[in-house]
């Protein structure tokens, strides 16, 4: 009898290398990695999509001022039905609704520029990250004093509105958005 134990051959295929598994896993990384930018920038890219306005909403197709004051006229007319305004209350909402939407005209514009930059960005071969990181800081503080815009106008709207109408309007947009009590 012989005490000999039988061994497998070194594989010629290289599976079992460290280095050849670590390339491999790379390999797919890369492939998930790319492929999730692809779909994320065009993603980005697309933006606007289904909002309350027509092609695209508030951020979607180009949008100067007449146009949005007769977009606002519209949707004036239609909340003074709603909550049976007062000839005084409509006097004092239109003022602060065309401000607050003359406000932040440029924010929309600021907006698209920022989703333009960030595409130009993500499509570079090598992605800057600072960049990246500025982008993202600077469009922060873009939606901060947007929300502090539009808070103020929601908060002055309020204050015009008798407290009966504002349930009213709660409930409307509860209804709308599907949150039936």
């Amino acid at each position: 009898m012989s005490d000999t134990t039988q061994t497998s051959p070194p594989s010629t295929s290289g599976g079992d290398n460290p280095r050849r598994r670590f390339f491999w896993r790379a390999a797919i990384v890369t492939v998930i990695a790319g492929l999730a930018a692809v779909i994320g920038t065009r993603a980005f890219a697309h933006g606007g999509g289904y909002c309350g306005w027509h092609r695209g909403g508030f951020m979607g197709a180009s949008l100067d001022p007449a146009t949005l004051d007769a977009h606002l006229d519209r949707a004036l007319k239609h909340l003074y039905v709603e909550i049976d305004a007062t000839d005084a209350q409509k006097q004092q909402l239109g003022p602060i609704v065309k401000a607050a939407a003359q406000d932040l005209l440029p924010v929309r514009a600021r907006m698209h520029d920022a989703r333009r930059q960030a595409v130009a960005l993500l499509s570079q071969p090598h992605v800057d990250r600072d960049a990246l990181e500025a982008l993202r800081a600077d469009q922060l503080k873009l939606a901060e004093n947007a929300s502090q815009r539009l808070t103020q106008a929601l908060a002055d709207v309020a204050n015009v509105l008798t407290p009966e109408q504002r349930q009213q309007l709660a409930e409307r947009i509860n209804r709308r958005h599907g949150h039936r009590e």
